[in-house]
């Protein structure tokens, strides 16, 4: 029989403070082949699944672009295969929503076998963050940054220039800020991440909040078309709240510190610790045949 694939040590078996064993590298390649092929077949089959409601979801994509275009205005292919690319990206888009759960799921089962039971507990609350901070940004990105960015393109339109974007590049743009904005909502999931290796601290954060807001305003103005500094600050404003929420999150999620070495002990523990000597010192005396004098009773002598 071969050796098993996972071979525990003895000092964390006996410890029981990890679950899994050691993997060689090969064996890790493995597993990372086997974890990437079933989550390959899990999008695929969510891409077949949202073929069958392609044409809904790109409704639903394309809802604030409709609506921000001039009167009879549409979207335009220039291109032959751009109606079929774009068909495609919508498919894997909804693909990777669906398998999404397995992905993660795959994604859990590769990095398991190498975590402490320790770190197994901060999972739960790392992947909450994450799918909120998702979420969260698609959400903003959907009803907020897209539709603003789309409307100030649109006022450019008039009857000598009119405005009739490329499908294909309108899709882009809202995958672009689709994705920018779920990698900004996750600042409180990177912060969580950090200060539980004791990278970041929430004094750093708060410290360095006149640089963060500074750098906020910045990434705002790129963001935003129009040069208008109320809609800068509208877009502005999420990202602060955000870096605000990474300082409570870092505050509540920081690791306990151990007591300083010259910390004085409780007069409990004084106590206790005395009288553990006293009764120590005592039983060697009389192992050794040694008693204390009495009346007319001498050590070794009646």
């Amino acid at each position: 029989m071969g050796e098993p694939r996972y071979r525990m040590p003895e000092e964390a078996e006996e410890n029981g403070d990890l679950s899994s064993g050691k993997m060689g590298f090969l064996e890790h390649l493995d597993e990372l082949r086997t974890r990437l092929i079933h989550s390959c077949l899990g999008i695929a089959a969510g891409m077949l699944v949202s073929f069958l409601f392609v044409d809904r979801i790109g409704d639903f994509v394309l809802a604030a672009a409709f609506r921000t275009l001039p009167a009879g205005g549409t979207l335009i292919m220039t291109k032959p295969g751009e109606g079929l690319s774009f068909y495609l990206d919508l498919a894997l888009m909804g693909g990777v929503v669906l398998a999404a759960p397995l992905v993660t799921y795959q994604f859990w089962r590769f990095i398991a076998p190498g975590l402490y039971a320790r770190e197994r507990r901060l999972v739960i609350p790392f992947v909450v963050l994450a799918i909120a901070g998702t979420l969260a940004g698609a959400a903003f990105s959907h009803y907020a940054l897209f539709p603003s960015m789309m409307a100030f393109f649109s006022s450019f339109d008039s009857p000598r220039i009119r405005f009739m974007p490329r499908v294909e590049d309108t899709f882009d743009l809202y995958r672009n800020t689709l994705i920018g904005m779920v990698a900004v909502f996750q600042i409180p999931t990177l912060v969580f991440f950090l200060s539980r290796m004791g990278i970041v601290t929430a004094r750093f954060l708060w410290r360095h909040i006149k640089y963060a807001v500074l750098a906020i305003f910045i990434v705002a103005a790129v963001l935003t078309p129009s040069a208008d500094p109320w809609n800068q600050m509208l877009f502005a404003a999420p990202m602060i709240g955000l870096y605000v929420f990474s300082i409570a999150v870092a505050w509540l999620v920081a690791p306990k510190q151990p007591p300083a070495p010259g910390a004085e002990a409780s007069p409990g523990l004084k106590l206790v610790f005395a009288a553990a000597v006293i009764d120590h010192a005592r039983r060697q005396r009389h192992g050794r045949g040694e008693f204390p004098r009495r009346a007319g009773v001498y050590r070794g002598r009646v």
